[in-house]
């Protein structure tokens, strides 16, 4: 079996990935992605996610910085779509989202070359089409992984590693404890349609970008090792669709409307959470964390803003590995608030900082001390809580 060594190895290449890939390459480190698809960036781009939800808390205070706005912006580089002007965005424009808050639509495709161009500008060492297969471990750390590909069975061994898989397929390989949680029947698509339905989420001549939910069929809590469900899960979605489609042709007819493409992905939304130090919860919005390293806003509604605690980055029983984005430690409520691209990216960008200290140091993850990861964020400018960006009197008691 071939080996080949990294500073850093970074497991998924949608946003969270790319975030912590990113982080670390900056420091110098020699940095590798790891992704099973062919496209990156994720439920974003393959996904056809086509909004980046907002960095702001609703009530005009900009709440997350750094890698993440850096991908909001990057995202309307091959796009019709602008930010509004209160946030940078030009006062004419063809084509903005129907919200004041800062955000912005994008293009999928066109949000998948932007990410590129990133990596490749940091000199980040991208596998494609490359699946994690297994761990390698001294003690309760981890120091390689087993991967295949078309060349066969590789092991990738690094000083670090981040797991942004949005299944923590590392983590859960390594033995380490993970959590899951409901799903919605969920499928995002591209259709035609007719003139007389062109709305703001077009993206030009006769295509639009349409979410299906289908929220009368929830799905109990997934188990995670369970392969099979990711089958099941999109063939449902698929006869669905087809349903929608044949009850609607009854009125109308299909030259009207059809599908064109399909996500690449399965749209879960909730798969595996690995159990870490700090596991946040719903009700930890507004709540002060000694250890944060970054904040968000519920995209859901205006107000509520969550610190980020390190903790919950750090898996509990593993060394080697820190969780970002979908698979970072959060639960319920706070799954929901922090499974989306602006967070993911944050927290990304969070763990890639760590994996590179680890690094730097020759320490343990578990041994880090956060405020290291605190101090390249402070230089970076970026506020860590909510009285940085003076929202302190929303504390809670």
């Amino acid at each position: 079996m071939s080996v080949v060594k990294y500073d850093v190895a970074v497991i998924g290449a949608g946003v969270a990935g790319i975030a912590a890939a990113l982080a670390a390459a900056r420091r110098g480190h020699k940095v590798a992605v790891l992704e099973k698809q062919t496209i990156i960036g994720g439920l974003a781009t393959s996904g056809l996610v086509y909004i980046y939800l907002p960095l702001c808390d609703g009530n005009n205070t900009q709440v997350t910085f750094g890698i993440s706005e850096e991908m909001l912006k990057a995202s309307m580089t091959f796009s019709q779509f602008d930010i509004d002007p209160r946030w940078g965005g030009p006062e004419k424009s063809y084509l903005r989202c129907n919200s004041s808050r800062y955000r912005v639509d994008f293009s999928p495709a066109g949000f998948t070359i932007a990410l590129d161009e990133m990596l490749v500008n940091a000199g980040v060492d991208l596998w494609l089409d490359t699946r994690v297969c297994d761990t390698v471990k001294s003690g309760d750390r981890i120091t390689a992984l087993e991967v295949e590909n078309t060349s066969g069975r590789i092991r990738i061994e690094a000083g670090c590693f981040v797991d942004a898989s949005g299944e923590a397929i590392a983590i859960r390989r390594a033995g380490g404890k993970v959590v899951g949680d409901t799903n919605d029947l969920t499928l995002w698509l591209i259709e035609s349609m007719s003139d007389a339905e062109k709305f703001a989420y077009h993206f030009g001549g006769d295509m639009l970008v349409k979410p299906f939910r289908f929220y009368e069929n929830r799905l109990e809590p997934l188990a995670p090792t369970d392969g099979k469900t990711v089958s099941k899960f999109t063939q449902d979605c698929y006869a669905k669709l087809r349903e929608y489609y044949r009850e609607s042709y009854k009125t109308t007819d299909r030259y009207h409307h059809f599908p064109v493409h399909l996500p690449a992905m399965p749209q879960f939304r909730k798969i595996a959470a690995a159990q870490c130090r700090t596991m946040l919860d719903g009700g930890d919005e507004f709540k002060f964390f000694e250890d944060s390293v970054g904040m968000t806003a519920d995209w859901r509604k205006p107000g509520p803003v969550w610190e980020t605690p390190f903790g919950s980055l750090v898996p509990e029983s593993l060394d080697g590995v820190f969780a970002a984005g979908r698979c970072m430690g959060t639960i319920n409520e706070a799954w929901e608030v922090y499974r989306v691209i602006p967070t993911a990216a944050m927290t990304g960008e969070a763990a890639g900082i760590a994996a590179a200290l680890t690094v730097e140091k020759k320490c343990e993850s578990r041994e880090l001390d956060y405020r290291a990861v605190q101090d390249v964020l402070r230089k970076q400018n970026i506020p860590l809580h909510l009285e940085d960006v003076k929202l302190e009197k929303l504390y809670k008691k």
